[in-house]
Formats: C-alpha cells, structure tokens, sequence
C-alpha cells in the first residue's frame, strides 16, 4: 500500500512538473506611469517579466519585436503596423483618457478656456489632436495655445502661475492638487463625450506579437483573460492597485495613487468591441494614424 501511495505522489509530482515546464511565460512591456496600471495586479505577481521603458522607447520596443505584449499609444502602434515597422496586432484599448484641463484661477470654469491663453502638452500628438478638437466642438475656442514638452512640464506651469490654464494628465495632476488645494480640473473626457457620445477615447492599447499570435495562442488568450481582470480591480479594487503600483514604482505613494488610478479611465475593451471607438479617434487626426485608418488585420480578433 505505501508503495502505490509513493507511486501516485511521483507520478502526481512528475505531472504537475510536466505541466509547469510547458506553461508559456508572458513577457510585458509598458511605458512607465498611468499606462502600466492596467496591468500592476499581474505585474507585481511575476515582476521578471515586466519590463518598464520611458514612453519615447516605445517604438523601440516594437522593433525589437522581442515582447509578447506592449503598452503603447493605439496610434502609435497603428502607425508603425501601417508602415510595416511592426507584426504587433492591437489586442484591447486598455486606457480611454487622463488629460484634464486644470488651472488655479479661483472660480474657473471650463468656459473660461474660451478666448484665454492655454499650455498643452505633446504637440503634433493624438492627445494635443483630441484635445483641441474637443474644444471646438463645444465651441470653447482658446485665444492662443502654447505647448510644452510633458504632461510633467504643464504640472509645473500650473503649480507656479496662478493664471495659467493648462492641458495635464493623471498623476500629475493629483501631485499637483496635493500641492495646492486651489487648483480646479475638468476631464477631457467630459468634453470628448459630448462632442462624440463616446465615455472616452482611445488611448493606450495592449499589442500582441504576431509570432506569439502563431505559436502560443492559448496562453495569448489566457493572458487577455487576466489582463482584463486586471484592469477591473482599477475600478474595483484601487487600494489594492494602489499598493501594487507603488510596490513596482510606477506611482510614487499610495496617496497619490489612491487618488489618481479612478481618474485615468482604464478599462479593457477587446479589439473588435473596441475598432468603433479606435477609428472615432483616429478620425480626429489621421496623421497621427499614419495617414488611414487602421487595416482589418490590425485588430485581433479572438
């Protein structure tokens, strides 16, 4: 009897062995900041395979063609498929806007954008693109728009000039608001809503590699699975999202990153549910697309 007990045991061992010998391991990679929150919940479980670069090094990343998954601006991995720069196929939208108008103007209003002088960030970018055109449709039209290099760079003009109004992101802006309680902040996403009927636009997509498409397709699909998990505890679960982000430095504090992970609007929306809203942005600003719409075979489709 022992030694059929030992028998199972060894055999129970050398199967579960098996099967972790077989299981595909995931390799991520994200820009640093409100991006890599959609995925802190897994990322802090497996940090080996994570790897987090500055948002410039995103196209890098592409053609190095070495990660299972990235993070990236939709446009910016729309644009380097359309040039053949890239195999990664847009796999889900994971984040629909953190740019907020914000100024410490006492009283401001949303309004008071029309005929001022604004600061944004990123220009010739998608996020400059929506921005201004959400403005325009609402017929909020600024005197003047001047641009800065960073959501980062906006946050000190607001911090340091009480008259300022200025285009900023999420989790610069909570940094800011800690700083200084007198600052007011609308979302973009107010405005892109009524210009389009849509909560959001599309912002940062989960790409997955084409080879990886090929040659593993159940762990691709398994992995979608827990990302979409993963991006629910945004809303779901934000202390503990908060204590991950912090833990992977991808926020600073708990504080801050209690406060700004509800206001980054991550959500999972798998490519096909999602192509709609992708060419509603695009449509914006189609050079930022690389001159066209997405092709069919951008999206996958599971």
């Amino acid at each position: 009897m022992k030694k059929l007990l030992s028998f199972i045991a060894l055999s129970s061992i050398i199967l579960l062995s098996s099967l972790f010998a077989d299981e595909y391991s995931v390799k991520v990679t994200s820009p640093n900041g409100a991006p890599a929150l959609a995925l802190a919940s897994l990322a802090v479980q497996n940090p080996e395979n994570y790897t987090y670069v500055a948002a410039e090094a995103i196209a890098a990343e592409f053609a190095s063609n070495k990660a299972d998954f990235i993070i990236a601006p939709v446009n910016a991995g729309a644009k380097l498929f359309k040039a053949g720069k890239s195999s990664y196929k847009l796999a889900a939208v994971v984040t629909w806007g953190n740019l907020y108008f914000a100024s410490q103007k006492k009283n401001f209003k949303i309004k008071d954008i029309k005929k001022s002088e604004i600061t944004i960030f990123g220009e010739n970018t998608i996020n400059a693109s929506v921005a201004l055109d959400a403005l325009q449709k609402n017929k909020i039209v600024p005197k003047t728009v001047n641009y800065l290099g960073s959501a980062a760079a906006t946050q000190a003009l607001l911090l340091s000039d009480a008259n300022a109004i200025v285009l900023t992101a999420e989790p610069a802006l909570t940094a800011a608001s800690m700083k200084n309680k007198n600052i007011t902040a609308y979302a973009l996403n107010d405005l892109y809503k009524k210009a389009t009927g849509f909560d959001g636009f599309a912002q940062a997509g989960l790409f997955v590699r084409a080879e990886t498409l090929e040659a593993q397709p159940e762990a691709v699909n398994a992995f979608l699975a827990l990302a979409e998990e993963s991006c629910a505890k945004c809303t779901s679960d934000v202390a503990s999202v908060a204590k991950d982000a912090v833990k992977l430095e991808i926020l600073p504090n708990v504080k801050i990153a209690e406060s700004a992970i509800p206001n980054c609007a991550i959500r999972f929306l798998g490519a096909k549910e999602a192509k709609v809203q992708v060419e509603t942005t695009a449509k914006i600003d189609l050079k930022q697309y690389g001159g066209a719409l997405p092709a069919p075979e951008f999206y996958y489709e599971k």
